[in-house]
């Protein structure tokens, strides 16, 4: 498979798994784990395209464990999982250096005063490093934002590990917005 199809497969596996699996008729838990064979039935995938989309996924978004699969996270608010099974599934993260999330400058003004919320996903997306890939895909892209964890944990919000290393809250109150820094990716 060349990488062009990597990435159309890989593309259409997190868009089902992540905000369409109830309109493909896959049962999905509360911690978005499916049935692996009802999604390489709707996908057309065997289990060895599956499991090369998994292995070869840059972000490592799926996880596969016997027969059930699932995003590790990025899910829509409105996809059968609930915030609450989400974060039993992950690990709490203890760090205390530096966090970060990328964004567009005309979104600064509003994040400085309404902090970072999650939107139409269950939580923000955030990284541990400045170099990671969580949130570069989009080529507008020009700021990172520089966020302190122990202000997150001040006002009484928990912050994740997803198994692929993504970092995520529910919310990033305006004073744990640290510094903002130029993107150029």
């Amino acid at each position: 498979m060349d990488k062009r199809q990597l990435i159309r497969k890989s593309k259409k596996l997190s868009r089902l798994l992540r905000h369409r699996v109830e309109e493909a008729g896959i049962e999905m838990d509360a911690a978005g784990w499916v049935s692996a064979a009802a999604v390489m039935r709707h996908l057309h995938m065997d289990e060895a395209e599956l499991r090369w989309v998994i292995d070869n996924n840059n972000k490592r978004r799926f996880q596969l464990e016997g027969g059930r699969l699932r995003a590790c996270q990025g899910h829509s608010l409105d996809a059968p999982v609930t915030q609450e099974a989400l974060e039993l599934s992950w690990q709490v993260w203890a760090g205390e250096g530096a966090l970060w999330h990328t964004t567009t400058y005309g979104n600064i003004d509003s994040i400085r005063a309404e902090g970072l919320s999650s939107m139409s996903r269950t939580h923000v997306h955030l990284a541990a490093s400045e170099d990671s890939l969580v949130g570069k895909r989009n080529s507008h892209v020009n700021a990172l934002v520089e966020i302190d964890p122990a202000q997150i944990r001040a006002v009484g919000e928990q912050i994740y590990q997803a198994p692929n290393g993504v970092i995520l809250c529910r919310w990033v109150p305006p004073e744990a917005i640290a510094k903002v820094h130029p993107f150029h990716g």
